[in-house]
């Protein structure tokens, strides 16, 4: 515990930090950004710890209002077919649709044929968490100040099966299912082509945003991004997690009964669409036996372990290549603290690790019920917005397939992104 629940903050990066230039011509470094734009962590000092922190977050049903209109997407790739929600923050509406989340209809046919605009306003992309959606209050206390502001236009890609959505194939996510995003990408650079991108994830959404930062590499039509609690190395946080009874009692229980809600709900559509057995995912009581049950079988994996290694976004923070603000507590009990990149943040001049030590997992709760984890959020995408990557890549930034670590007396050369799972991004 912190001195009545001030948090201590560290940054964590390359020797020399991307450097950066505004506008003005002013020239910095993303590191600088951060430690400018990120304040002080000053939390609620009854909630003193990351269990209580995390805990807490479920008792918080109520938050800051936002409203949406969803449109729903085919995705373009060809092993992975299938339709996904997007939900785009909107104006107060008194229309509504019971079948989604609160404050969410979908908009009708001539809004949706007049889509597409010339303007340059920026827009951020969200990535919500396991099982989540954009109804979540930690999302919604993280982008309020940004849709207060009324210069963004803000977007949150559901996981398939998610907040009220159906699947259409059989297939829901996993912790590497960048392709609905890239999917979602493509569309609104060719619907509004003059509009800077910007991403933001949390938690699972964290991890398959980086994923996906990671795989784009040079070519990512991300300016800038900001992960938020992400687990890393789900590899890892499992094992922490399954090694204590409250870790597998509490958080595994309450992730896997999460999923088994999914399943419930796309009953219909898992019985029609795949050769899955509903009675042995309708029987899943952990996280871990979900990955097993359906992870597994559905994208050929071996055993769980195998599917975590893989999809952790651990090494792919080697191959981001755009600035990118990781914020992870170091008391969370998810994305537990000896799975956070740690070294994989000094040898990236992209990427800052900032972690603090009070917070748990996308909890931060401040003292009068407000949530710090926006706060940095909100500021730090002004600056970023504004400028501009100086620094010159080398020969082997080209390509995001190509980006490589080696040493001068090495004759060999690793690659983050050398992935055992056969997937063609494309």
């Amino acid at each position: 515990m912190e001195w009545f629940g001030r948090a201590k903050l560290q940054f964590t990066t390359a020797p020399k930090s991307v450097s950066l230039r505004d506008k003005q011509g002013n020239a910095t470094s993303l590191l600088q950004v951060c430690r400018d734009t990120v304040p002080s962590c000053q939390l609620n000092p009854l909630l003193f710890n990351g269990h209580l922190q995390t805990i807490w977050t479920a008792t918080a049903e109520h938050g800051p209002p936002v409203h949406y209109k969803r449109r729903v997407f085919e995705a373009d790739h060809a092993q992975f077919k299938g339709h996904f929600a997007v939900d785009f923050v909107t104006e107060p509406s008194a229309d509504s649709d019971e079948s989604l989340p609160p404050r969410t209809t979908y908009f009708s046919k001539e809004e949706l044929a007049n889509m597409g605009s010339s303007d340059s306003q920026p827009m951020l992309v969200v990535l919500h968490g396991l099982t989540g959606g954009s109804h979540e209050v930690y999302l919604r206390h993280a982008i309020k100040a940004l849709v207060d502001e009324g210069k963004w236009e803000i977007c949150v890609v559901n996981s398939r099966g998610c907040a009220g959505s159906k699947i259409t194939t059989g297939l829901f996510y996993n912790a590497r299912a960048t392709w609905d995003t890239r999917t979602m990408v493509k569309w609104l650079r060719k619907t509004y082509p003059n509009r800077p991108l910007f991403g933001l994830g949390f938690s699972l959404g964290a991890n398959i945003l980086t994923n996906y930062i990671a795989e784009e590499g040079v070519d990512c039509q991300f300016k800038a991004a900001v992960v938020v609690s992400s687990p890393w190395n789900l590899e890892a946080g499992n094992k922490a997690l399954k090694s204590t009874w409250f870790g597998h009692e509490i958080y595994l229980k309450t992730l896997g009964t999460s999923l088994r809600t999914l399943v419930e709900n796309n009953k219909a559509e898992i019985e029609k669409y795949s050769d899955l057995s509903y009675s042995d995912l309708s029987k899943v009581n952990y996280l871990y036996e979900f990955d097993r049950a359906y992870q597994c079988p559905t994208w050929g994996y071996p055993t769980e372990d195998a599917y975590y290694r893989d999809a952790s976004s651990v090494d792919s923070l080697l191959a981001v290549r755009i600035p990118l603000l990781a914020l992870n507590a170091v008391d969370d009990p998810i994305a537990v603290n000896i799975g956070l990149p740690y070294n994989e943040a000094t040898k990236n001049p992209y990427a800052v690790l900032c972690t603090t030590s009070l917070g748990g997992h996308l909890g931060w709760f401040e003292l009068f019920g407000g949530r710090w984890h926006g706060k940095p959020v909100w500021a730090i995408q002004h600056p970023l917005r504004a400028s501009v990557v100086t620094n010159e890549l080398s020969e082997t930034d080209t390509k995001a397939s190509t980006v490589g670590y080696s040493t001068a007396i090495s004759t060999s050369e690793y690659a983050p992104l050398r992935r055992k799972l056969n997937v063609k991004l494309h």
